[in-house]
């Protein structure tokens, strides 16, 4: 007779496995920056010495449609993502859906040196481009001794 136990052989990973798959579930998995998945639209940010770039990807919104606002060091970028037309029917049954559809809002807070007047927006295939210049104060510079 073969003997078959219950519980596997590495009870600890087995629950350590158990426990990254419902996070990953529920979206709750943390790293370093936060929570793993964001919102729509997914964000890149980054920094120069003379701009601070901010890219979204929104890939089949009207660029007439997104709002994006700066407003005391938080730049908000908001919009509308509509169901795609090939989707829907009546007699489509749609299986798996992974693409966003709905109201989004994405909020970022800003170094404090941005110059609220020096800002460019750009959407060009499904990215949204936003590049807001520093106030040329706080550029680093170099100085000549004598």
């Amino acid at each position: 007779m073969l003997y078959r136990s219950l519980f596997p052989r590495n009870l600890f990973a087995e629950l350590d496995r158990i426990q990254r798959e419902m996070m990953q579930s529920a979206d709750l998995s943390p790293s370093i920056r936060g929570l793993s998945r964001g919102g729509f639209p997914a964000l890149n940010i980054g920094t120069r010495p003379q701009s601070v770039e901010i890219y979204a990807f929104a890939p089949g919104l009207d660029p007439a449609g997104i709002e994006v606002q700066l407003e005391k060091g938080v730049l908000t970028i908001a919009g509308e993502r509509k169901a795609a037309s090939s989707a829907q029917g009546e007699n489509t049954t749609l299986h798996i859906d992974e693409c966003f559809t709905g109201r989004f809002r994405r909020v970022v807070a800003l170094p404090d040196d941005i110059d609220a007047n020096a800002v460019d927006a750009q959407y060009r295939d499904g990215v949204l481009h936003i590049s807001i210049r520093r106030q040329a104060a706080t550029q680093p510079r170099r100085i000549t001794v004598q």
